[in-house]
Protein backbone atom coordinates (compact mmCIF):
# COMPACT_ATOMS: atom_id res chain seq x y z
CA UNK A 1 0.00 0.00 0.00
CA UNK A 2 1.50 3.36 -0.97
CA UNK A 3 1.67 6.38 1.31
CA UNK A 4 -1.02 8.03 -0.79
CA UNK A 5 -3.52 5.31 0.11
CA UNK A 6 -2.78 5.14 3.84
CA UNK A 7 -5.56 6.57 6.00
CA UNK A 8 -4.73 9.83 7.76
CA UNK A 9 -5.31 9.06 11.42
CA UNK A 10 -4.01 12.41 12.62
CA UNK A 11 -1.28 13.23 15.13
CA UNK A 12 -0.60 10.90 18.04
CA UNK A 13 -1.98 13.31 20.68
CA UNK A 14 -5.12 13.74 18.57
CA UNK A 15 -5.47 9.96 18.26
CA UNK A 16 -5.10 9.59 22.04
CA UNK A 17 -7.79 12.22 22.53
CA UNK A 18 -10.16 10.31 20.24
CA UNK A 19 -9.33 7.03 21.97
CA UNK A 20 -10.09 8.31 25.48
CA UNK A 21 -13.13 10.30 24.38
CA UNK A 22 -14.41 7.13 22.70
CA UNK A 23 -13.86 5.02 25.81
CA UNK A 24 -15.61 7.61 27.99
CA UNK A 25 -18.57 7.73 25.60
CA UNK A 26 -18.66 3.93 25.46
CA UNK A 27 -18.91 3.85 29.25
CA UNK A 28 -21.85 6.26 29.06
CA UNK A 29 -23.51 4.07 26.42
CA UNK A 30 -23.13 0.99 28.63
CA UNK A 31 -24.60 2.82 31.62
CA UNK A 32 -27.61 4.13 29.70
CA UNK A 33 -28.45 0.67 28.36
CA UNK A 34 -28.11 -0.95 31.77
CA UNK A 35 -30.14 1.78 33.51
CA UNK A 36 -32.91 1.33 30.92
CA UNK A 37 -33.46 -2.17 32.36
CA UNK A 38 -34.53 -3.28 28.86
CA UNK A 39 -31.47 -5.44 28.19
CA UNK A 40 -27.98 -4.57 27.03
CA UNK A 41 -25.32 -5.96 24.74
CA UNK A 42 -24.31 -9.62 25.23
CA UNK A 43 -21.06 -8.67 26.99
CA UNK A 44 -22.87 -6.25 29.30
CA UNK A 45 -25.51 -8.86 30.14
CA UNK A 46 -22.55 -11.07 31.14
CA UNK A 47 -20.91 -8.34 33.25
CA UNK A 48 -24.26 -7.54 34.87
CA UNK A 49 -24.86 -11.21 35.60
CA UNK A 50 -21.45 -11.56 37.24
CA UNK A 51 -22.13 -8.45 39.33
CA UNK A 52 -25.57 -9.77 40.37
CA UNK A 53 -24.34 -13.25 41.26
CA UNK A 54 -20.85 -12.59 42.66
CA UNK A 55 -20.88 -8.97 43.81
CA UNK A 56 -18.49 -6.18 42.78
CA UNK A 57 -19.57 -3.43 40.43
CA UNK A 58 -20.35 -3.89 36.75
CA UNK A 59 -17.35 -1.72 35.87
CA UNK A 60 -15.06 -3.88 37.99
CA UNK A 61 -16.25 -6.95 36.10
CA UNK A 62 -15.69 -5.17 32.78
CA UNK A 63 -12.07 -4.67 33.85
CA UNK A 64 -11.58 -8.20 35.22
CA UNK A 65 -13.17 -9.91 32.22
CA UNK A 66 -11.15 -7.71 29.86
CA UNK A 67 -7.94 -8.78 31.60
CA UNK A 68 -8.92 -12.46 31.41
CA UNK A 69 -9.83 -12.15 27.74
CA UNK A 70 -6.42 -10.61 27.06
CA UNK A 71 -4.83 -13.77 28.48
CA UNK A 72 -6.56 -15.65 25.65
CA UNK A 73 -4.69 -13.42 23.22
CA UNK A 74 -1.46 -15.25 24.08
CA UNK A 75 -2.26 -18.55 22.30
CA UNK A 76 -4.01 -16.56 19.55
CA UNK A 77 -0.79 -14.55 19.04
CA UNK A 78 -2.57 -11.24 19.23
CA UNK A 79 -0.54 -8.13 20.08
CA UNK A 80 -2.16 -5.47 22.27
CA UNK A 81 -1.79 -1.78 21.56
CA UNK A 82 -2.14 1.20 23.85
CA UNK A 83 -5.82 1.26 22.92
CA UNK A 84 -6.19 -2.34 24.07
CA UNK A 85 -4.68 -1.70 27.48
CA UNK A 86 -6.57 1.58 27.86
CA UNK A 87 -9.82 -0.19 26.99
CA UNK A 88 -9.16 -2.95 29.53
CA UNK A 89 -8.37 -0.51 32.34
CA UNK A 90 -10.55 2.55 31.70
CA UNK A 91 -13.80 1.31 30.15
CA UNK A 92 -15.04 -0.19 33.40
CA UNK A 93 -14.13 2.96 35.34
CA UNK A 94 -16.05 5.15 32.90
CA UNK A 95 -19.03 2.77 33.00
CA UNK A 96 -19.15 2.78 36.81
CA UNK A 97 -18.88 6.57 36.91
CA UNK A 98 -21.72 6.95 34.40
CA UNK A 99 -23.85 4.41 36.29
CA UNK A 100 -23.32 6.39 39.48
CA UNK A 101 -24.22 9.71 37.82
CA UNK A 102 -27.17 8.62 35.67
CA UNK A 103 -30.60 8.66 37.37
CA UNK A 104 -32.65 5.51 36.97
CA UNK A 105 -35.70 6.27 34.78
CA UNK A 106 -39.13 4.91 35.69
CA UNK A 107 -41.55 5.83 32.83
CA UNK A 108 -41.42 3.42 29.91
CA UNK A 109 -40.76 6.27 27.45
CA UNK A 110 -37.74 7.42 29.47
CA UNK A 111 -36.38 3.87 29.64
CA UNK A 112 -36.64 3.50 25.86
CA UNK A 113 -35.03 6.91 25.42
CA UNK A 114 -32.12 5.72 27.59
CA UNK A 115 -31.82 2.56 25.54
CA UNK A 116 -31.87 4.23 22.13
CA UNK A 117 -29.52 6.99 23.24
CA UNK A 118 -27.21 4.38 24.75
CA UNK A 119 -26.98 2.41 21.50
CA UNK A 120 -26.40 5.61 19.51
CA UNK A 121 -23.69 6.80 21.89
CA UNK A 122 -22.05 3.37 21.75
CA UNK A 123 -21.98 3.54 17.95
CA UNK A 124 -20.34 6.97 18.05
CA UNK A 125 -17.88 5.77 20.69
CA UNK A 126 -16.93 2.79 18.54
CA UNK A 127 -16.17 5.14 15.65
CA UNK A 128 -13.95 7.25 17.89
CA UNK A 129 -11.84 4.59 19.57
CA UNK A 130 -11.47 2.26 16.59
CA UNK A 131 -10.80 5.24 14.32
CA UNK A 132 -7.90 6.21 16.58
CA UNK A 133 -6.04 3.14 15.26
CA UNK A 134 -4.32 2.37 18.57
CA UNK A 135 -5.38 -1.26 18.95
CA UNK A 136 -8.65 -3.16 19.35
CA UNK A 137 -10.39 -3.74 22.65
CA UNK A 138 -9.78 -7.06 24.41
CA UNK A 139 -13.10 -8.53 23.25
CA UNK A 140 -12.66 -7.39 19.64
CA UNK A 141 -9.16 -8.85 19.63
CA UNK A 142 -10.53 -12.22 20.70
CA UNK A 143 -12.77 -12.19 17.62
CA UNK A 144 -9.95 -11.19 15.25
CA UNK A 145 -7.65 -13.76 16.87
CA UNK A 146 -10.13 -16.54 16.10
CA UNK A 147 -10.31 -15.18 12.58
CA UNK A 148 -6.54 -15.59 12.25
CA UNK A 149 -6.99 -19.27 13.13
CA UNK A 150 -9.32 -19.65 10.15
CA UNK A 151 -12.75 -18.93 11.64
CA UNK A 152 -14.61 -16.26 9.63
CA UNK A 153 -15.39 -13.01 11.47
CA UNK A 154 -19.16 -13.53 11.33
CA UNK A 155 -19.25 -16.98 12.95
CA UNK A 156 -16.48 -15.97 15.40
CA UNK A 157 -18.48 -13.00 16.63
CA UNK A 158 -21.70 -15.03 16.76
CA UNK A 159 -20.13 -17.84 18.79
CA UNK A 160 -18.54 -15.43 21.27
CA UNK A 161 -21.60 -13.24 21.75
CA UNK A 162 -24.11 -16.09 22.00
CA UNK A 163 -21.88 -17.78 24.58
CA UNK A 164 -21.47 -14.71 26.79
CA UNK A 165 -25.15 -13.79 26.40
CA UNK A 166 -26.28 -17.24 27.54
CA UNK A 167 -23.83 -17.19 30.46
CA UNK A 168 -24.93 -13.70 31.47
CA UNK A 169 -28.61 -14.64 31.35
CA UNK A 170 -27.98 -17.73 33.49
CA UNK A 171 -26.11 -15.56 36.00
CA UNK A 172 -29.02 -13.12 36.26
CA UNK A 173 -28.16 -10.44 33.71
CA UNK A 174 -31.09 -8.64 32.06
CA UNK A 175 -31.91 -9.90 28.56
CA UNK A 176 -34.74 -8.06 26.83
CA UNK A 177 -35.79 -6.07 23.78
CA UNK A 178 -32.77 -3.82 24.26
CA UNK A 179 -30.50 -6.78 23.60
CA UNK A 180 -32.16 -7.30 20.22
CA UNK A 181 -32.10 -3.57 19.46
CA UNK A 182 -28.37 -3.49 20.21
CA UNK A 183 -27.68 -6.55 18.05
CA UNK A 184 -29.55 -5.08 15.07
CA UNK A 185 -28.43 -1.46 15.41
CA UNK A 186 -24.81 -1.46 16.56
CA UNK A 187 -23.38 -2.54 13.20
CA UNK A 188 -25.14 0.14 11.13
CA UNK A 189 -24.49 2.75 13.83
CA UNK A 190 -20.78 1.96 13.93
CA UNK A 191 -20.61 1.99 10.11
CA UNK A 192 -22.34 5.38 10.06
CA UNK A 193 -20.08 6.99 12.67
CA UNK A 194 -16.67 5.54 11.80
CA UNK A 195 -15.97 7.63 8.67
CA UNK A 196 -17.36 10.72 10.39
CA UNK A 197 -15.07 10.31 13.38
CA UNK A 198 -11.88 10.28 11.28
CA UNK A 199 -9.90 13.51 10.83
CA UNK A 200 -11.58 15.51 8.09
CA UNK A 201 -14.63 13.19 8.21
Amino acid sequence: MSELTLPDLGSFPHRLLRLYAGLALYGVGIALQIESRLGGSPWDVFHQGLSTRLGLSIGTWIILVGALVMLLWIPLRQRPGIGTVSNAVLLGLFADLALWLAPTPEPAAARWAYLLLGVTVTGAATGLYIGAGLGPGPRDGLMTGLNRLGLPIGPARTIIEVTVLAAGWLLGGVVGPGTLVFALAIGPMSQFFMPRMRPGG
